[in-house]
C-alpha cells in the first residue's frame, strides 16, 4: 500500500473514523434528573448503533482508503472496493441520524413518553463523524481541492537536465549501464542497433527518436497513480507511476507527455494533470 497515493479528502475520512470510535464510548442516552453517579451505556451497549453506525463506519473508511492506496483496487461483485466503503459510510450516517430521532429504539413509544431518553453525547458525536465520513468519502473524487496529495512529493535536491549524469545510479537516465561477459554492452545501450544516437550492426546508424525542437525535457512527480502506456498507442499500461518519485518528460508526444521510468522505459503519460515539476 502507497501511502502517498492518499489524498487530502482520505485524510478528513481517516480523521472523522477516529472521532467516531471515541464517540462509541460516550453515552448513548441522556436522561434529565438522574443521579450523576448512573452508569448509562455507551454505543457499544447497543447492538443496532454498533453494528449500523460505529462498525459500519469505521470498515467503510478502512476499505475507502484502503482502496485509494492500491495500485489496482479489487472488485467485489464488479464493484470496486472503495464503493463498498461510500456506501458502507453513507449507511452508517443514514443510521446515526435515524437514532438521534428515537434513540430508545421505539420503546419510548409505550405507555408514558414524557420521560423518555434524549439522545447522548455518543449519539450526537457519532452522528457529526458519520456525517464528515460520508461527505468525504463522496466529495473527494468530484472536488479537486480533496484530490490533492496528502503528503506532499519530495523536491529533488538538483534537478538534471536530460542527459546529464543524475546524483543517483543506474536506472536513471544517462546512468552507466552494467556490461554483459566479456564487456559488451547490455541491448538497449547507445551502439546497440535501433537506439537512439547509436549505429547498427555492420556499422550504419539506427533510427533517432523524434523529438519536438521547442521542448525541454524536466522533472515531474503525478499527485496519484498514473498509467503509463506504450508509445505504439496499445491500450494495456506498460508501468505506473507512483507519488513521491521522480521521472523525466522527454518529450511531448501526440498521445501525451512521453515519459522516461528509473529503469529506463519509456511510455505516454496521458493524463497530466496536477503533476508537479521539479
Amino acid at each position: 500500500m502507497n501511502i502517498r497515493s492518499l489524498t487530502r479528502g482520505d485524510g478528513v475520512v481517516i480523521g472523522a473514523a477516529v472521532l467516531l470510535f471515541v464517540a462509541s464510548f460516550f453515552d448513548l442516552y441522556s436522561i434529565d434528573g438522574i443521579p450523576d453517579s448512573y452508569d448509562l451505556p455507551n454505543l457499544w451497549n447497543s447492538g443496532p448503533v454498533l453494528f449500523g453506525v460505529v462498525l459500519a463506519g469505521i470498515i467503510g473508511a478502512a476499505l475507502v482508503v484502503v482502496s485509494r492506496g492500491l495500485p489496482q483496487a479489487p472488485k467485489v461483485a464488479g464493484l470496486d472496493l472503495g464503493q463498498f466503503g461510500v456506501a458502507f459510510t453513507v449507511f452508517a450516517a443514514w443510521s446515526a441520524l435515524g437514532n438521534i430521532f428515537d434513540p430508545s429504539g421505539g420503546y419510548d413509544n409505550v405507555g408514558d413518553s414524557s420521560n423518555a431518553p434524549d439522545a447522548g453525547a455518543g449519539l450526537i458525536l457519532a452522528l457529526i463523524a458519520t456525517l464528515l465520513l460520508a461527505g468525504a468519502a463522496v466529495a473527494t473524487p468530484l472536488v479537486p481541492a480533496l484530490q490533492a496529495g496528502l503528503m506532499p512529493a519530495p523536491k529533488p535536491q538538483t534537478p538534471q537536465p536530460y542527459g546529464a549524469q543524475p546524483p543517483a545510479g543506474y536506472g536513471y537516465p544517462g546512468a552507466p549501464q552494467p556490461a554483459s561477459f566479456g564487456g559488451q554492452p547490455q541491448p538497449g545501450q547507445p551502439g546497440q542497433p535501433g537506439q537512439p544516437g547509436g549505429q547498427s550492426f555492420g556499422g550504419q546508424p539506427g533510427p533517432a527518436q523524434p523529438a519536438s525542437a521547442d521542448f525541454s525535457p524536466f522533472w515531474f512527480a503525478v499527485p496519484v497513480p498514473r498509467p503509463l502506456y506504450a508509445e505504439d498507442g496499445a491500450p494495456t499500461p506498460i508501468a505506473e507511476l507512483a507519488p513521491g518519485t521522480w521521472y523525466l518528460a522527454v518529450e511531448q508526444g501526440a498521445q501525451g507527455l512521453v515519459a522516461q521510468t528509473q529503469d529506463g522505459r519509456r511510455g505516454v503519460l496521458r493524463d497530466t494533470s496536477g503533476i508537479q515539476r521539479g
